[in-house]
């Protein structure tokens, strides 16, 4: 293998490749600004309660997501780091990322 262009493809050793260690998830910034918004538009008349403008790890916002929609008792997504909850749940997204530490702006649409 004195060929810069050839490279290890398989190999029965266990050592030959070296192991990926894991990363950290980023972790959600609490000093950016977010917004709470009630969406309906485009729903078919069935409103989100959506939270925008979350920076962190795709990981850390899925597991906001999921304690989130576990402590409203409903459904929900999250996507393009765009919390969606089933439902008008701006009061209790309002304390509870308030508990939390969070910065926000409320927006009725």
């Amino acid at each position: 293998m004195n060929d810069p262009n050839s490279h290890l493809i398989y190999s029965t050793d266990k050592n030959a490749f070296p192991k990926l260690e894991k990363r950290e998830p980023l972790p959600i910034q609490k000093d950016a600004l977010i917004r709470l918004e009630y969406q309906t538009h485009g729903r078919k008349g069935k409103g989100v309660s959506l939270v925008i403008g979350l920076k962190g790890g795709d990981e850390a916002i899925a597991s906001l997501a999921a304690e989130l929609k576990k402590q409203c008792g409903c459904g929900g997504t999250v996507k393009q780091g765009i919390i969606e909850i089933q439902g008008d749940k701006i009061a209790f997204l309002k304390k509870r990322l308030e508990a939390e530490g969070f910065k926000m702006r409320l927006v009725r649409g």
